[in-house]
């Protein structure tokens, strides 16, 4: 039988995982995602990662100099950075045909909101269609997360989190 005191350390621990996993999500997120912005030019806002065809060469330039960084930070052995580079590069190539259906389903769904008939069914469908692609994204990022998680030690995960726990406090402005 569990005892009070074991409860909230088995919670602490859960919760303490829980925010590890977010954060490294959160990592490999804001490295796809800025691969993706490399698109049009639509000021310092980039359109977001819809924003137009993307130049192979450059997401991996850009794929690379994020790498570099994250392994500054991280102080990365050789070792890490022959594991997370072709983990982080193939989950950035398995989401880009997906970044495309994106856009090309917002194009579809402008045309049906503008159309002189509204087609529910249509509306409905295509929502459907973009749930479904929000689920194999989600999935393959969820894998891709785990994958760049075991390839780190626990004490740069711990880095990996304070760091991005900075970034929220920033945009909190608190």
């Amino acid at each position: 039988m569990e005892t009070q005191e074991s409860k909230p350390d088995k919670r602490r621990k859960f919760f303490k995982r829980a925010a590890i996993a977010t954060l490294i999500g959160g990592i490999a997120a804001g490295i796809g995602f800025k691969a993706f912005a490399q698109g049009g030019g639509c000021g310092w806002h980039r359109c977001g990662y819809t924003a137009g065809p993307l130049d192979p060469a450059a997401v991996d330039q850009h794929l690379d100099r994020a790498l570099k960084h994250l392994y500054v930070e991280i102080d990365a052995t050789d070792e890490q950075k022959q594991r997370l580079e072709p983990i982080v590069k193939q989950a950035v190539k398995d989401l880009l045909p997906l970044r495309e259906k994106a856009r090309a389903a917002r194009k579809q769904a402008v045309g049906l909101l503008a159309a002189d008939h509204i087609d529910r069914s249509a509306i409905e469908s295509l929502r459907a269609e973009q749930i479904q692609l929000a689920e194999q994204a989600s999935k393959r990022l969820t894998q891709a997360l785990a994958d760049v998680a075991e390839a780190l030690t626990p004490a740069q995960r711990k880095q990996i989190a304070e760091r991005m726990e900075s970034f929220g406090r920033r945009w909190r402005h608190g």
